[in-house]
């Protein structure tokens, strides 16, 4: 149910924006292990500009409608990268990685903890 109202959202919010050329959907690599992760990473992504955040943890990649006369990918990918996960070409840094639960230390091994 969720997906199919996340998926009526997207296309409503595409077609209103269908309008304006600064409105851009991109996808980029995002590591991560659970649910606890993907809040994270949606959060981390939904800064100003951000239209809609969606990370798909089988697919480790995260799709990103935002405007483009606004935020740049590159300020996306910061953002994810400052809450402790790599996010395209920017590395999250040691220290930001080791804040994160154990579970979500991706770089380590897989969550053994689904939540």
């Amino acid at each position: 149910m969720r997906t199919l109202i996340l998926s009526v959202f997207l296309l409503v919010s595409l077609n209103s924006f269908s309008q304006d050329n600064t409105i851009k959907t991109e996808t980029l690599a995002v590591k991560g292990n659970c649910e606890e992760c993907k809040k994270r990473i949606e959060n981390a992504a939904d800064i100003k500009g951000v239209k809609l955040a969606e990370w798909d943890e089988n697919k480790q990649m995260l799709t990103v409608t935002y405007q483009s006369a606004k935020v740049t990918m590159e300020q996306i990918e910061q953002a994810v990268a400052k809450s402790g996960h790599d996010a395209g070409s920017k590395k999250a840094s040691d220290a930001g990685y080791k804040k994160l639960p154990k579970c979500c230390q991706y770089r380590d091994a897989k969550c053994e903890d689904k939540k």
